[in-house]
């Protein structure tokens, strides 16, 4: 049984699980749903865009997510996890598709039934090596496993490519088809402005850094809010807004199929006003969050 051991436990989140459970919990209950957002939520879910830094810059907005979630739909069979492609250069989806993930809250069981269903539709190739440093999918199986304890999931690390699109409608279709309720997550952080990430068309500073949030994190929120995994994916490689953009299409393009024509925002913010905020200082860079659910 293949069995993936956590690679950023003690540095994107805690490694140990009580410190892990504590800080989840006040993940939680940093950002409460209830009135995060105008009107309600969609009385049925099938899908969200999380972040996927370290929790205590973006923790809080991937929590509202599968707190929505939860509040929607108490019991989730399994969780197909889209994952940004950090450093994994292969063209095709790469799906874990057997075994076990570890994590310190404990561990979770992949959706073999399901996994081995995506693969059968060609979209998407098993390659477990994929994910062995790649922590986009990892830092949000915690909150799977508290929220869900009977969940399952499947991770698959999806390359800012069209396929990124057929892989989300073959993942759509076999879930309408299906008798289990399966929610689709794509894990993405927005613009990567300053200079350690070699971008800052708006020079650097508190200007750049607001145009970064306000305008260009914005072009993707609007994308993804319209459903339109096709500019979201030109979009993002015009205008690097998104590190996990097929990832977000892959979960764009599943929602569609499933009959959702419009993403609801409930909360975006950047890693300078965290900063700001938790330890009252900020940088020279800045990183966008948003989180939103379909």
């Amino acid at each position: 049984m293949e069995t993936r051991q956590p690679v950023v436990a003690g540095q994107f989140y805690p490694g140990a699980q009580r410190a892990c459970l504590a800080e989840l919990m006040e993940c939680l209950a940093e950002r409460p749903v209830e009135g995060a957002i105008q009107g309600a939520l969609p009385q049925t879910i099938v899908g969200g865009i999380v972040p996927h830094a370290g929790w205590v810059f973006s923790g809080s907005l991937a929590a509202m997510v599968f707190e929505a979630i939860r509040q929607r739909h108490e019991q989730v069979d399994t969780f197909v996890i889209f994952g940004a492609a950090h450093g994994y250069f292969g063209s095709e989806p790469a799906v874990f598709a057997r075994g076990r993930w570890l994590t310190p809250v404990g561990e979770i069981a992949i959706d073999e039934e399901l996994a081995a269903a995506i693969l059968e539709t060609g979209t998407a190739v098993e390659d477990p090596r994929a994910h062995r440093g790649e922590h986009s999918i990892e830092v949000q199986v915690p909150f799977v496993q508290h929220l869900f304890e009977q969940a399952r999931i499947v991770p698959i690390v999806v390359p800012p490519r069209e396929r990124a699109m057929a892989l989300g409608e073959a993942v759509g279709r076999i879930v309408r088809d299906g008798g289990k309720k399966v929610v689709c997550i794509g894990s993405t952080d927005l613009t990567h402005y300053g200079p350690r990430y070699g971008f800052a068309p708006m020079g650097v500073g508190p200007q750049g850094q607001k145009w970064a949030s306000e305008v260009n994190d914005r072009d993707f929120i609007e994308a993804a809010r319209a459903m339109d995994a096709r500019g979201l994916l030109a979009g993002s490689a015009e205008k690097c807004n998104a590190c996990g953009a097929g990832a977000a299409a892959a979960t764009i393009s599943a929602a569609r199929v499933l009959g959702k024509t419009e993403g609801v925002l409930l909360a975006h913010t950047n890693s300078n006003e965290i900063m700001r905020k938790k330890m009252g200082s900020t940088g020279a860079e800045s990183v966008g969050y948003a989180a939103m659910v379909f």
